[in-house]
């Protein structure tokens, strides 16, 4: 049996983060919805990660609801330090991006937000940020990407 943190499958997003011309995707996915009004999310950033660091300078950022069929960026996204790896521009050579509020985001993603760090709490091995959702933008119909998704196409452990 899964653990109990396991045992639901939750939405898989990307972090869209920039600062001074500088830019990185990650893939999210403890993200959660905390107050109605105003809208609020918390998102925990994984320590050491170059979207962590773009975050820490811009104190905004884009967070992105993915499609099930954007399960191909995991190894990317995911596996792939953008310390080492420029994601943007093989996702722009791929044609996978396009800009909002002028910040690159993925082109098929299912919605779009954009968010504003008011709070900030170290939590272990991720910096948890409280946002206020300042926009966003629903960008087309679809099933989310979740943990289950990942787990049946052996992207995540169980």
């Amino acid at each position: 049996m899964k653990k109990p943190w396991n045992r639901s499958s939750q939405p898989v997003y990307s972090v869209s983060s920039y600062h001074a011309g500088d830019a990185n995707m990650h893939i999210c996915t403890y993200v959660t919805a905390v107050s109605m009004q105003p809208k609020r999310f918390i998102i925990a950033l994984y320590k050491g990660t170059r979207t962590l660091e773009l975050v820490r300078r811009e104190q905004r950022f884009v967070l992105q609801l993915l499609a099930a069929g954007q399960h191909r960026l995991i190894p990317l996204l995911g596996r792939k330090s953008g310390h080492q790896t420029d994601k943007i521009a093989l996702l722009g050579r791929r044609g996978l991006l396009t800009t909002w509020e002028g910040v690159n985001v993925l082109s098929e993603a299912l919605a779009w937000m954009d968010l504003h760090v008011i709070g900030t709490m170290d939590g272990g091995d991720h910096i948890v940020y409280l946002c206020d959702v300042l926009r966003y933008r629903n960008v087309s119909p679809g099933t989310p990407l979740t943990l289950d998704i990942l787990r049946e196409k052996g992207l995540i452990r169980s």
